[in-house]
């Protein structure tokens, strides 16, 4: 094993350093003061970071993500932490179906979902509405909140329930302050991946938003087929240093380690 140690070592620095590459990368040329995709070559400049704040469609399509995954990562968590409870702790009929149902957004690829919501919606006549856009990213991120959930209420002594329950605890009461704070983590944990994903899918949201609805992702996609400035660039460094705030924030708050880990 020790022998072994430097060669995993560098393995893992070659891993990190492959992942890292085109992030520090593109967050290098968000500074050029080029017109075109380059390195920065006569120095730093932040005309391209002027240029996003100055286009209204960008900072709302910012807005409409941020409300957009902040609402669907919640009501996929309200849906997922019952609907997980009641996986992991009870027999009934459909038991199998249903948690097989929760979980096929994920191996449905989401071209096959944006297009089926499409007709839905167009059938529907709510095409373009901010409400069934958030509807539908519920649908594929639940997963995500329901595994972390599932792994959490599997994991749990239930001993601290059972003796509160036994003392004539509310089953509400028993939920409060017993079983909520013993899968917090999962919860945590399911909500940050929900949010992140909704905030970054782009295939589902290209079907089923509309121009007033267009998410920050959608529009960074149609404003690529129309200009290779790198304005792009600086709007991906932007997004980069947010979601890094975040993590930094999560870990100093709740710790990175029992959210995304589990660990109680």
């Amino acid at each position: 094993m020790s022998r072994n140690g430097p060669l995993a070592l560098g393995f893992h620095g070659l891993v990190v350093l492959f992942m890292m590459a085109p992030l520090v990368v593109v967050c290098l040329v968000a500074f050029t003061p080029e017109n075109t995709l380059s390195l920065p070559t006569s120095g730093f400049s932040l005309r391209w970071f002027r240029a996003v704040f100055e286009r209204a469609d960008f900072i709302q399509a910012f807005y409409n993500s941020l409300i957009l995954a902040f609402t669907a990562a919640t009501l996929a968590t309200l849906i997922a932490v019952p609907a997980a409870l009641a996986i992991s702790r009870y027999q009934f009929p459909g038991r199998n179906f249903f948690s097989a149902l929760f979980l096929s957004p994920i191996i449905i690829p989401h071209l096959v979902l944006g297009v089926a919501m499409l007709r839905l919606f167009a059938l529907m006549g709510v095409n373009g509405s901010f409400t069934w856009l958030m509807l539908a990213h519920v649908v594929i991120i639940t997963p995500y909140v329901l595994r972390l959930v599932l792994a959490a209420a599997i994991g749990i002594d239930r001993s601290a329930e059972q003796a509160a329950e036994s003392l004539g605890a509310s089953r509400f009461t028993l939920f409060r302050q017993i079983t909520l704070p013993m899968i917090l983590p999962g919860v945590a944990g399911g909500w940050l991946l929900a949010f992140i994903n909704s905030f970054d899918e782009v295939t589902l949201s290209i079907f089923v938003s509309s121009p007033a609805t267009q998410t920050l992702p959608v529009r960074m996609y149609v404003y690529a087929t129309e200009s290779i400035d790198p304005m792009m660039a600086a709007v991906s460094a932007l997004v980069i240093a947010l979601t890094a705030a975040t993590m930094i924030l999560l870990d100093r708050v709740y710790g990175l380690d029992r959210v995304l880990v589990g660990k109680h």
